[in-house]
C-alpha cells in the first residue's frame, strides 16, 4: 500500500488491480470510525475492472502510522493531499459514517475536486453518547462490542457482528476516541444546502447509529440528490448488504455519464 506524508502524519490508499487508468472516473472510499480500506473490500473489487478505485486509510488507521485526528476538518486536509497527490482531476467520493463527514467538509471547501459524492450511513450532523467517548477511554473492549451490536442490523449473523468487533478492537483506543469526539463536534446543517454536486444518500433501513432520518435530511438539502434505503441493513451496509449498495452506486454513477471522467 502507498503512504504518503501529509502534515507531519501518514495517509495510505490502496488502488484495483488494475491502478490509476487514464480516461476513468475515479472512484475514492474513505472510511468510518476505527475502520480502515478492508471495509470496502466489496465495492472495491467490484468497481476495479471499470473504474479507477482508491480505498483509504485515514491516519492512524490501518497501515497508516502515526496518530489519528480529532476533527473532521483535519481530516478533510489530509484528503486534500490525497487527491492532489494522484493523477486524475475530479473525483467521485464516497464515505461511511465519519468518512461520510469528512468528505461533506471536503467538498464544502474544496468543490474543485469534486465530480460526485455517496454518502453512506451519515448525517450532517453525527453527536455521540457521552457514554461511547468515555466508555472508549475507561471500558475500550465493552465499549466496542456495545457498538457493534448496535452498528449491524439484527437480521446479520453473529459471525458478521464478531468480524465487525474484530476489525473495531484493532484501533487504538486513542484513535477511536479522536473519530468519535471529531464526529460529535461536526455540524454543518446549516451549510449542506450549499453542496452542488450531483449526490447519492444511502443508508440501512435498520441503521441505529445514523437512522435513516438523517439521510433523509441530506437529500432533502443537498439539491437533486438521491435517496436509497436499503432494507435489512444497519449502519454496516457495505458489508451487510454489499449487492444492492453496488447496485445503488453503479446506477447513479451511470447517471453521470458513464465511468468516463468529465
Amino acid at each position: 500500500m502507498p503512504i504518503l506524508q501529509s502534515s507531519g502524519k501518514q495517509i495510505g490508499y490502496l488502488t484495483g488491480s488494475g491502478g490509476i487508468r487514464k480516461g476513468l472516473r475515479t472512484l475514492v472510499f474513505v472510511h468510518g470510525s476505527g475502520g480502515d480500506h478492508l471495509l470496502w473490500n466489496y465495492q472495491r473489487r467490484f468497481f476495479e475492472n471499470s473504474h479507477n478505485v482508491v480505498a483509504v486509510d485515514l491516519p492512524g488507521h490501518g497501515e497508516a502510522g502515526s496518530d489519528g485526528e480529532d476533527s473532521i476538518g483535519a481530516y478533510a486536509g489530509h484528503l486534500l493531499n490525497l487527491v492532489r497527490a494522484l493523477p486524475g482531476d475530479v473525483y467521485c467520493l464516497i464515505g461511511h459514517s465519519l468518512g461520510g463527514a469528512i468528505i461533506q467538509e471536503f467538498t464544502l471547501l474544496h468543490p474543485q475536486y469534486v465530480e460526485a459524492l455517496v454518502l453512506v450511513g451519515t448525517g450532517a450532523r453525527l453527536r455521540v453518547l457521552p457514554e461511547i467517548l468515555e466508555g472508549i477511554q475507561q471500558k475500550f473492549e465493552e465499549t466496542v462490542r456495545s457498538i457493534c451490536d448496535y452498528a449491524f442490523s439484527k437480521k446479520a449473523s453473529r459471525d458478521m457482528i464478531e468480524k465487525g468487533i474484530e476489525t473495531m478492537l484493532q484501533a487504538r483506543p486513542g484513535v477511536l476516541y479522536g473519530d468519535f469526539a471529531a464526529c460529535d463536534r461536526f455540524d454543518i446543517m446549516d451549510q449542506v444546502g450549499t453542496i452542488r454536486v450531483p449526490t447519492l444518500v444511502v443508508c440501512g433501513g435498520d441503521d441505529m447509529l445514523t437512522p435513516p432520518k438523517y439521510s433523509q435530511f441530506l437529500a432533502e438539502k443537498i439539491t437533486g440528490a438521491r435517496l436509497e434505503i436499503i432494507d435489512g441493513a444497519g449502519h454496516m451496509v457495505m458489508i451487510e448488504k454489499p449487492g444492492e449498495l453496488n447496485s445503488s452506486v453503479i446506477e447513479f454513477l451511470q447517471s453521470l455519464g458513464g465511468n468516463m471522467r468529465k
